[in-house]
């Protein structure tokens, strides 16, 4: 099998993107006192996510790759920890919050093979 060529090529970042494109939806119906806070957190760790993705496609090694995965992996629950809060201050629905939860565990399970899959010699 042929290596990936380009990180938008990885399902992982894909689905990153669409899950940042998700959040900055929901994110416009928060309230504007969240502006400076909250919102401008979850905004932060939604796109480290697959902005950590593509900076570690970029490295020379695969150590260092697994690095940047592992980053993106901690902003991927940092982010969900934002929208546990933000269910809990009512900006969003408890199936909001499900659907995010269930997109995050995806992506979470995928980093982590893919963290394996590198750490254990595999090709990107």
């Amino acid at each position: 099998m042929e290596s990936i060529k380009n990180y938008k090529d990885l399902m992982i970042w894909q689905r990153s993107i669409e899950l940042v494109v998700s959040i900055y939806e929901i994110l416009k119906k928060f309230p504007r006192i969240e502006d400076f806070n909250l919102t401008s957190q979850i905004r932060r760790a939604a796109v480290s996510i697959p902005a950590n993705i593509a900076e570690g496609f970029g490295r020379r090694t695969k150590k260092d790759y697994a690095q940047f995965l592992n980053i993106s992996r901690g902003s991927l629950y940092e982010l969900e920890t934002h929208l546990i809060l933000a269910s809990r201050f009512g900006y969003i629905t408890g199936d909001e919050l499900h659907k995010f939860a269930d997109e995050i565990s995806q992506i979470g399970k995928m980093t982590n093979a893919f963290i394996t899959k590198l750490e254990d010699g595999g090709s990107r």
